[in-house]
Order: structure tokens, then sequence, then C-alpha cells
């Protein structure tokens, strides 16, 4: 593998390659069924050719065009299970690894950024990547003071094509969309590109990553590996080991899936309370389970037997006074069943325009089935249960996709709710049974009454 291929034609002609890709297999599977093979069969083997070629694509581009499978990665639960498989094996290679860039590279961005001699800041230092992904690669080394690091340093040209693959993959969302029924492909890459500068500048990064460092310091759940260094395109934070949730999902015990999916709910719906920040890039490569040690598991309090590692803080989502009461409130009121304030509450901030007319009991039918998981003292979420609710918004027959093409999304409310679907969508990778309300019920404004609320209620109710 060579350096990141910056070339615009380059990359461009990479990726116009995935939909001819696509239109070619699909010339060769009727060829195949001309030839005898069945059509399930031929189905079968056209998926997983797919799959191998969106992946090598994808993965050779980094850039956009990786942060975007990443995205989709965390999704594929909504897949039918009959085209999940072959998608799901490609999908999640890009959660953990992409192609290296060469050495020469590597090294050529440290001396450039650190100095030329960069060497004497470490006491060792692996030029082997131990991860890469979509903007930067990291290295395992050893830090001057002793202290075990990781290294994360950017590609050379990662904002260029960050920009253009971002630019040309928003041209193929519509043949991109069929892979995850009922998600519009394109606002997700609009959004993906906003957050373009943000994920590029490792000052901001590592501010982000010291505000969670220094609130969940002492934290019996999880931890957030302290920053070492920053400066331009390099990122140094102190290292840490763990079973990154990936290999969870694919091997994990039912113990340790609960475990992570409680602690990813835990830490979804505390971060924005306790930091300001809301973690805005949950795919499985950047979470660790971590064993506690059992000294510090019984001084902190920890019982739950494992602990979860957070890593990569380049999307942020700034919520200084933490997630929205809206989304607690319209929460509540929907479990509640009462229609009319959930209604009230959605035209009011946005969610159906002035222009639009709705039933609210048609709204809460809507809402409800998606909220199960907040009913019950526990859920456990499965990719059936996911796939349920793709295909109940997908079908244009379902009242619930004609109710949905009309409520409006408030670009204040984007990012909260792509990462709140992505934390879903692993939740249902892991299989996990959550205590879900229990996380709401602790950490989330406005779903849960204060007391005065409620005496404001019942004199309402008995005024009336």
């Amino acid at each position: 593998m060579s350096d990141l291929p910056r070339k615009a034609v380059t990359r461009t002609a990479k990726l116009a390659a995935l939909p001819l890709g696509f239109a070619g297999r699909a010339t060769w599977g009727l060829g195949k069924r001309i030839g005898g093979k069945s059509a399930e069969l031929v189905g079968r083997e056209l998926q997983q050719r797919t799959a191998e070629q969106l992946f090598k694509v994808l993965g050779e581009l980094k850039g956009g065009a990786m942060k975007f499978g990443q995205a989709m990665s965390v999704f594929e639960s909504a897949l039918p299970e009959e085209v999940a498989g072959p998608y799901r094996a490609a999908l999640t290679k890009l959660q953990e690894a992409a192609p290296p860039m060469p050495t020469r590279t590597v090294q050529s961005v440290l001396a450039e950024r650190l100095g030329e001699d960069w060497h004497d800041l470490f006491l060792e230092f692996e030029d082997k990547p131990a991860a890469a992904a979509s903007i930067g690669q990291v290295h395992r080394a050893v830090w001057h003071d002793g202290r075990e690091v990781a290294v994360k340093v950017q590609y050379p040209g990662a904002g260029e094509a960050l920009l253009s693959d971002l630019n040309q993959l928003s041209r193929f969302a519509r043949l991109l969309g069929p892979l995850i029924p009922g998600m519009d492909i394109k606002p997700l890459i609009a959004e993906l590109r906003d957050r373009v500068s943000e994920e590029l500048d490792y000052a901001l990064e590592a501010q982000a990553q010291r505000a969670h460092a220094e609130e969940f310091a002492d934290d019996p759940d999880v931890l957030v590996p302290a920053v070492v260094h920053q400066c331009e395109q390099v990122l140094v934070t102190e290292w840490i080991d763990g079973i990154p949730l990936s290999e969870v999902i694919t091997d994990g015990t039912q113990e340790q899936r609960d475990r992570a999916g409680q602690l990813l709910a835990r830490f979804l719906f505390s971060g924005p309370s306790r930091t300001g920040l809301l973690h805005a890039d949950p795919h499985p490569g950047n979470f660790r389970l971590l064993p506690d040690d059992p000294e510090d598991a019984e001084s902190s309090g920890s019982k739950g037997g494992w602990r979860l590692g957070v890593l990569d803080f380049g999307t942020v989502d700034r919520l200084p006074g933490g997630l929205p009461p809206t989304i607690g409130d319209s929460l509540r009121m929907t479990l509640d069943g009462d229609a009319e304030a959930v209604y009230d509450l959605l035209r009011e901030e946005g969610f159906v325009k002035e222009s639009i007319e709705l039933d609210p009991d048609a709204v809460l039918d809507y809402l409800l089935p998606i909220i199960e998981p907040a009913q019950a003292d526990e859920f456990t979420f499965t990719r059936g249960w996911m796939r349920s609710q793709a295909a109940r918004i997908a079908d244009p027959r379902s009242p619930a996709h004609q109710l949905g093409k009309q409520l409006n999304l408030p670009p204040a409310y984007l990012l909260i709710h792509r990462v709140t679907l992505s934390t879903i969508g692993v939740l249902c990778q892991l299989g996990a049974t959550v205590r879900l309300r229990d996380e709401l019920e602790e950490w989330l404004p406005g779903f849960v009454l204060a007391e005065d609320d409620t005496l404001a209620e019942e004199d309402s109710a008995a005024g009336a």
C-alpha cells in the first residue's frame, strides 16, 4: 500500500468503480443463472463479491470513504439476515483496521511535527501500526517517562481526501442506499462532511479527551486514556489494552456482551451530563472491554468485573447543558401515553413543521415501538428487533413510513439522533440485555419529573 491516494482523479475513479462494480456483478449473476445455478446461490455469491469490493475500496481510500463505511457498519443490524452475513464481515473489518501507510511517511510526519530528534521522546516506538483508521493510524510506543502510549499520526492530505470522498459518495447515495433499508444515506454523508474540519483538528480532539479523562478519572466503570502530548497531526495518549468491542460482538460471552452494552448505554447518556460533550463516533472500533484489576475494583466500587475503555474523541457534539430536556420530556410523555402533549412538544421543537398537520395518536403509535427498550426494566437488543423497526419504517405501504416522511429532524438534534441510532445498532450487534431505563432515569434530563413539576401537574389536574 502506497501513501494515502490524494489525487482527485485517482480517488474518484476508485469510488466510481463501486456502483459500476455492483452493475457488473449483476450481469455476471444473470449469466450464472442462465448457466444453471440457482438464483439464491448466485445471489449469495453476488453479495459476497460486492461486500469484498466495498471493503477493499473503502479500506484502501481511508478518508471520507472509510469514515462512511464505519458509520454504515453499525447499521448492519438493520439488514435482512440473508443479506447481512456477507456485508457484516466486510463492514466490521472497517471498525478495526485499514491498510497502513508506509514507515517512511510516518517518520517524515513525526520529524516535521515533533522535530528531527523525535526518537528521543520515546524509549520505544513500533513502526508497525497497531491500528489504522479513516484519517490516521496508531502506533504503540513507550514515552520518555516510561508510560506506554498510543501515538496517533494523521495521514498527509487526509483533509482533502475526506472532503473529496464525501462529495463523491453523495453522488452515489441513491445506489448505496439499498445496503441499509430504512435509512436515508444523503443526510448521513452531509453530516459527516460538516464534521470534517473538527475531526482533523487534533487540538480539539485533545481538549475533548482531556475533559472526559478528568471527569471519568475515578469512575469504576469507564476508562478514558489521558492525553500525554499533542501537536498538529500528532496526538499521544496513554495506551489501554482490552478486548475490542468488535471481538466481543463476534466471540464474546453473554456476560461480556451484557456488561459492554450496559456500559455503552451509560457512557452515551452520562457523558453529556458530566462533560457537556457527546462522544459522536460510537462504532465498535472505538471501545475496549477491560477486565477489572481486583484491587482497583474493590477500592473503586465496581461490581461488574469489566470496564469500558473509550477511544477517539475526534468527533463530539458540544452540549454545554447536557442532552436537551426535550428528549427526556417527549420520551416520558410517550411512555405515559399522552399523545396531545407529545405532539405539542414535537411541534414546538420543530419536529413537526407548522405547515404539517398530523394525528397525535398516529404520532404516538409511530413512536411507541421505537422506544420499547425504555419501557421495560431490562431489554434484550437483537438484530431481529432492529430489522423489524427498519422494515416498519422503510415499507412504503406502512402507515409508519407515511408518517415518518412528514416528520422533520431539526439540525440541533441531527448528531444526537445519529449517535443514538448508532449506539442502538451496536447494542443489537452485541445482543446485549440492558437496563436502559435505569440509565435514562439517572442521566436524561426531563425523563423523570422533578418533585416540584409533579406537584404542579397534580395541582393543574385538580384545577381542571
